[in-house]
């Protein structure tokens, strides 16, 4: 989950799984299918746009066919990835569709990992930590080889258990060798916080250029920069933050991002600070 990153995000599960839960009940609507295949595509994008894209045709596939679980489990993260880049005219209801329909999908199908993997993200952002942990728990045990599960447990680097989430993305990267970067970007933010900073230099770095609207991996490469004295480089690639997102606010960050600790969030607003590029 985050997104903007911080802020999920994770690769689909396989088609063939996904296949046989649409097939698993008698008739299932061929056009729901094909919406859930082209809206869950176009989610992992992660842009603006194409995030709007997305939950129109998931919410057309939840129209066509309401007990497909995955599809309303991809239309909870939607709203999610609304409310955490503050894309919607009111991200509060944004987070409150999210939990909805990520609820739904679960009373669909409490068999479908994809399902719990969803309401754990939506659960941390609504900062029931101990809720969230337990949904990816229980993704993991309908399907320990879930690399979403995973990543799902190693976001609980928000209530301040760095070590332990290292080992989780690393046991998702190596379940999924074409994981998003957005893993990379956890895996910098982790050892960020265990003032690994050196360390969470190489993986954000890498992070951020596949995908250029990933504004936020430049944030913490800048922060990670502060605290090595690297100044100038920081102070560049914070401008890269706003001329990739002008209306990138901190202070909104702050509000959204699930630490558990407050003071985590301030580790990166420190290293910003010493860069001179915050007050």
């Amino acid at each position: 989950m985050v997104i903007d990153l911080e802020w999920i995000f994770a690769p689909v599960m396989p088609a063939t799984i996904q296949i046989k839960r649409f097939h698993s009940r008698e008739e299932t609507n061929p056009e729901a299918y094909d919406c859930f295949l082209r809206g869950r595509e176009l989610w992992h994008r992660l842009t603006k746009q194409t995030n709007s894209d997305a939950r129109d045709l998931l919410q057309r596939a939840v129209d066509l066919d309401p007990n497909v679980a995955s599809a309303h489990s991809f239309l909870a993260l939607t709203h999610g990835l609304d409310y955490l880049n503050r894309w919607s005219a009111l991200p509060q209801r944004s987070i409150e569709q999210a939990e909805e329909a990520a609820t739904l999908a679960v009373a669909r199908d409490d068999s479908d990992p994809v399902a719990h993997w969803a309401l754990s993200v939506v659960k941390l952002y609504s900062r029931q930590h101990d809720r969230a942990i337990s949904e990816a728990e229980r993704a993991i045990v309908l399907n320990p080889n879930f690399a979403e599960g995973h990543v799902g447990l190693g976001e609980v680097i928000y209530s301040g258990r760095s070590e332990e989430a290292l080992a989780y993305f690393e046991r998702a990267r190596v379940l999924n060798l074409y994981f998003p970067d957005v893993v990379l970007h956890f895996q910098a933010l982790a050892l960020f916080q265990l003032g690994r900073y050196e360390e969470a230099v190489e993986p954000v770095a890498a992070a951020r250029e596949p995908q250029p609207s990933h504004h936020v991996s430049r944030a913490l490469l800048a922060a990670c920069y502060g605290y090595l004295g690297r100044f100038e480089e920081a102070r560049a690639t914070w401008q890269e933050v706003l001329r990739v997102n002008p209306d990138y606010s901190l202070e909104y960050r702050r509000k959204v991002l699930p630490f558990k600790n407050p003071a985590d969030f301030e580790l990166v607003m420190e290293g910003l600070r010493k860069a001179g590029v915050v007050e």
